[in-house]
């Protein structure tokens, strides 16, 4: 799929436009039936509508990634664009939102350019005379799919949206480009006919494997499953599920765009869906996966444990564990500003520390008992910012001997899997000589001012002293002059995953019958690589609260935990936010940081306060540009705006 992006350029360049819809330029009809005259120049116009696929591996261009509570960046931002961030300060707008994809921006594609390209491409593919059929069949399943998930993604943002099921001809008149949004119901049937259109092919593959190959990241119907199971769950949730905050999202035929009674009956859609994808996908091979590497180094089976973590995410080669791996959207640049400075380099190209977790985020991870920090009483959550000196058994976790806040000791493996800290052990990427590796000991970030990984000038440091090491590739290595950016193994974003599908599994199970073996049993999968104990066990043996996860409100709560630590920093918690409507709450929480700016540990470790969110209810849909009521007047604007 890496020619994707180069074929769309040459397909988009030849495809000039006449007539606006929806601020969208369609192709004009000469243009079109050229594209369709060969094998080759059609071929070009599939890969043109893959190439609105968002670029969700570049943390400037995901909104999920930066819009919630999970990272944070300096002020005045540098070396980043701010959009994303700027709405999770509460600055999104009508006027000119940010990340406007219904219209198009700089930080927002036009998806309802891609579908109407998407729509162009079925209404044309069957005239192409040197097409084998296998071709042409599993072409059109590719593009129903991409069709599907355009939708959906404006879905998710805005709620109800015009459904371009086709096309309007070059003579419609204006009243009938004046479309309408349809109701909530209403897009998510429709989605989900077109995921059962592209599942049914009979030439979609199945599953593609492999290394790095042409193929790789096309759509297979693993995809196609997981997905719908995805949408069905966002749709049984509560901000679309009878949401009677929208009871005044009425357009002006008079239709109620949200339904205003809670349908359980979506739960068990979703649970069907769920488990049709978890059956299907572990049919073609996938599974949790664990490290099974060599990394040239002594591995105990803490570090062993980490690294199964840490590559379930950035294994670009034969992941049993990622289900759509983006190729066309590679973390390279994610790494570089999300790695910790260990040494001290003279090159400009080295780590910048950019992306910035926050303390919340670092207080979400679980006890080593498996269980929340605030619930367990072998954890003492009051005294979490008093220091403490790591020990021989902290070793492969925190430096011997160093210094640390006890909010860092006595967490669970995927702790020190995601979050590098100020003496914390990074294992990898820094050095690969084992000589040199066993001679230094295990390295460690050193991030007190005037230390190696603190801010050295007015960019490139983190502001919260915590580092995202979870998006770090271990193969990604840095050159003795600290170089990075000749050094960096990309791997494709990992879109869906089956820790995702497990966990939503789990959530449509319990929303629906409440808890039971089940449910228990797929939050354990996930529980059990991440190295913990299972629910009943650790709420049982570890929880103040130990029958928490026997009631259908308390294991809602493990469910959502337990999402937010497997999940963090891959663009999902802050659409897993909005579907729960809880966003009102989690973002309006302080964001906090350590006192950066000091050398000693104690003044280091006083929480600041960086900002103050303000979550609006109005934030939970995205608002449509004002302009485009203007243009046209059959669209009625989301709540609020």
């Amino acid at each position: 799929m890496q020619k994707i992006g180069i074929l769309a350029i040459i397909a988009i360049g030849i495809l000039p436009g006449c007539k606006k819809f929806l601020n969208v330029v369609p192709d004009s009809i000469a243009t079109i039936e050229s594209a369709f005259t060969l094998r080759t120049s059609a071929e070009r116009y599939l890969f043109s509508c893959f190439s609105y696929l968002p670029n969700d591996a570049s943390f400037n261009d995901n909104p999920a990634f930066n819009s919630g509570d999970e990272v944070w960046y300096m002020d005045p931002i540098r070396d980043v664009d701010a959009t994303y961030n700027n709405i999770a300060r509460g600055l999104q707008n009508a006027d000119n939102p940010l990340g406007n994809f219904w219209a198009g921006s700089t930080r927002g594609t036009a998806l309802f350019q891609a579908i109407r390209k998407c729509n162009t491409f079925l209404e044309n593919v069957d005239k192409v005379p040197d097409l084998n059929e296998y071709e042409r069949e599993r072409w059109k399943a590719e593009v129903v799919f991409l069709k599907a998930y355009y939708h959906f993604y404006l879905f998710r943002m805005y709620g109800p949206i015009p459904l371009e099921k086709t096309n309007l001809p070059i003579s419609a008149s204006p009243e009938e480009v004046k479309v309408y949004r349809e109701p909530v119901d209403s897009c998510v049937n429709y989605i989900v006919s077109l995921l059962d259109q592209a599942a049914a092919s009979d030439q979609l593959p199945d599953r593609i494997s492999g290394t790095e190959n042409a193929d790789l990241g096309r759509i297979t119907k693993c995809i196609v499953k997981a997905i719908k199971a995805k949408v069905l769950v966002t749709a049984a949730s509560p901000l679309f599920n009878g949401n009677t905050a929208y009871a005044s999202l009425i357009d002006n035929k008079g239709r109620q765009l949200f339904s205003q009674t809670v349908d359980p009956q979506k739960w068990a859609k979703a649970a069907e869906a769920c488990k049709d994808a978890i059956e299907f996908c572990k049919t073609n091979g996938y599974s949790l996966s664990t490290f099974a590497g060599n990394t040239g180094y002594i591995l105990n089976d803490t570090i062993r444990q980490e690294l199964d973590i840490r590559t379930a995410i950035t294994n670009k080669v034969n992941n049993p564990e990622v289900i759509w791996p983006n190729t066309d959207s590679r973390a390279g640049d994610m790494q570089r500003y999300s790695m910790a400075n260990i040494a001290p380099f003279t090159s400009t190209s080295n780590a910048k520390s950019i992306i910035a977790p926050t303390i919340k985020m670092a207080e979400l991870f679980y006890s080593k008992n498996g269980v929340p920090i605030t619930e367990d009483p072998d954890w003492n959550f009051n005294d979490r910012f008093a220091l403490k000196t790591a020990a021989a058994a902290d070793q492969f976790y925190i430096a011997k001997g160093q210094e640390t806040v006890k909010l860092n000791f006595d967490r669970e493996p995927r702790f020190y899997a995601s979050l590098g800290f100020d003496r914390g052990i990074w294992f990898g990427n820094w050095v690969n000589n084992y000589n040199v590796y066993a001679a230094a000991g295990l390295l460690y970030v050193k991030g007190r001012a005037g230390e190696t990984a603190a801010r050295q000038g007015i960019s490139n440091y983190s502001i919260t002293g915590y580092y995202p090491k979870k998006l770090v590739n271990i193969e990604t290595t840095v050159a003795a002059d600290g170089n990075i950016t000749s050094n960096t193994v990309q791997y494709p974003w990992p879109e869906l995953r089956m820790s995702d599908l497990y966990l939503l599994y789990a959530e449509a199970l319990n929303e629906l019958n409440g808890p039971g073996a089940e449910v228990y049993y797929w939050i354990n999968q996930v529980r059990a690589r991440a190295g913990l104990q299972s629910v009943e066990d650790s709420w049982t043996q570890h929880s103040r609260d130990p029958l928490k996860f026997k009631d259908k409100q308390g294991l809602r709560a493990i469910i959502q935990q337990e999402r937010g630590i497997e999940l963090m920093f891959e663009g999902q918690r802050f659409w897993d936010l909005l579907r729960w409507k809880i966003a009102h709450v989690e973002l309006n929480e302080p964001i906090r940081g350590w006192d950066i700016t000091q050398k000693d540990a104690i003044p280091y470790y006083n929480p600041m306060l960086l900002f103050n969110q303000r979550f609006a209810l109005r934030n939970y849909l995205w608002p449509i540009q004002t302009s485009e009521l203007r243009i046209n007047t059959n669209l009625v604007q989301n709540t609020g705006w």
